[in-house]
């Protein structure tokens, strides 16, 4: 029995420890999720995370950690193949280049080297430009104006003279135009970038200062003449220029403060046959005695410009050396004022843009010209400022009242007794500048 017993017991004691070596086995299946998440990575990475992990830290999360390194390898070579991903965003600024090259300015010429300063620095006469034209072409170009004004062409020469390359686009008269060019101080201008040039009316086109406007593009232009009140003034009176000597309107003559002006007008009233460019100091010398006669005499209310338009419009003066645009500006406000170019014939000029050659943006200083040149733009000037317009396509378009109007369009019988100033050398410029300064400094007796 005993026997039988032990050999029972013997028994039990091995199945017990068959039952412990078979138990403590079970954790090996963990090496086959454990291979899962190693190879898959390497194959499959984008997979392998969703698919192996599920299980892995279920079943054997104390293996796992130490045979993942092979997953981390994934992410590494995923960003390597990402950069061909990031290569398709560095092809589209190109393509926004060219779809943003129709954006450039309506009128076509503007290019991006033109604007790539996007400012123009503009010099003009007081009053004489519609300064909403202005904001317009900013808005259109993008490319900002700083807009300066002068009221004498000596002015000007003097400031662009001494500030090479404050200017972009500066407004001289005809003589002046002259003189800048004769001292090689002007760009000549590339018409490609002026298509609008072709607006230009042909009478004012290659000017004996200007030999095929290598420089100048013709911006307003007139005559000179005499604004007057027809309620005070006879009008047989007023068709010469002697009427500026008559003693029955002294006191209420006022003067152009303008060397060539007034030495021109001078010029004529002492012999109708002189040139108002005249080189000849005999007939300089009494021109410049004729207007110390006159101011001495008391005939002379006052020496000014633009001004002048004004006190005419308040009667504060009989008659006025004037422009035709500020006789124009003038006359629209008060019916009772008229406008004659005297019979012995005067001057007829013509203010221009022209580009300073130290100028720094000349390609956009010839899109503000162009600009100038669109039959809309010389329209709204002219509406603005009363001026001439050299604008054929805009004169069209302003009508029959403008075209009939003799101040704004005169006659070519007008224009037939009239002269463009020319530029005066170094010598004869020293000679009007002092006999003029005599007239200036005279005393009224």
């Amino acid at each position: 029995m005993k026997k039988r017993s032990l050999i029972a017991l013997l028994l039990v004691v091995c199945v017990a420890m068959l039952c412990a070596c078979s138990s403590s086995k079970t954790p090996e299946p963990t090496a086959t999720p454990t291979a899962v998440v190693t190879e898959a990575p390497t194959e499959a990475p984008t997979e392998a995370p969703t698919e192996a992990p599920t299980e892995a830290p279920t079943e054997a999360p104390t293996e796992a950690p130490t045979e993942e390194p092979a997953a981390t390898e994934a992410p590494t070579e995923a960003p390597t193949e990402e950069p061909a991903a990031t290569e398709a965003p560095a092809e589209e600024p190109a393509e926004t280049e060219e779809t943003a090259a129709p954006a450039e300015p309506a009128q076509g010429d503007a290019s991006a080297a033109a604007q790539s300063g996007r400012v123009v620095n503009v010099f003009n006469w007081e009053d004489y430009i519609d300064e909403s034209v202005l904001a317009q072409f900013e808005a259109e170009t993008g490319i900002k104006v700083n807009y300066m004004r002068f009221t004498e062409n000596e002015d000007m020469i003097i400031s662009v003279e001494s500030n090479p390359g404050a200017f972009d686009v500066v407004f001289p008269s005809e003589y002046m135009t002259e003189r800048l060019i004769n001292r090689g101080e002007l760009a000549p201008i590339n018409y490609d970038n002026i298509p609008n040039f072709s607006n230009i009316r042909s009478d004012l086109l290659n000017p004996s200062y200007d030999p095929g406007n290598t420089y100048s593009v013709p911006y307003m232009w007139g005559t000179l003449g005499i604004l007057y009140n027809t309620k005070l003034v006879s009008e047989e009176d007023v068709q010469t220029w002697g009427i500026l000597w008559n003693e029955k309107y002294a006191g209420q003559v006022l003067m152009m403060d303008s060397l060539r002006d007034t030495m021109g007008i001078a010029l004529l009233m002492a012999n109708a046959e002189n040139s108002m460019n005249s080189t000849d100091y005999a007939q300089l010398r009494a021109a410049a005695d004729l207007l110390i006669q006159q101011k001495q005499s008391g005939m002379v209310k006052a020496y000014g410009l633009d001004e002048f338009k004004d006190k005419m419009v308040a009667g504060e003066a009989a008659l006025a050396v004037v422009y035709s645009g500020d006789a124009e500006y003038a006359i629209e406000l008060n019916p009772d004022l008229a406008y004659v170019v005297p019979m012995e014939g005067s001057n007829i000029w013509v203010d221009n843009a022209v580009i300073p050659a130290a100028a720094r943006n000349k390609e956009n200083a010839e899109i503000f010209i162009n600009f100038l040149c669109r039959p809309d733009i010389a329209m709204a000037n002219v509406q603005e400022i009363g001026y001439c317009s050299p604008n054929a396509a805009a004169i069209e378009q302003l009508g029959e009242d403008y075209q009939s109007n003799p101040v704004m369009n005169p006659s070519d019988e007008v224009i037939a007794r009239c002269e463009y100033y020319h530029d005066l050398d170094v010598t004869w410029l020293n000679i009007y500048t002092t006999l003029y300064s005599e007239v200036l400094s005279a005393k009224v007796n």
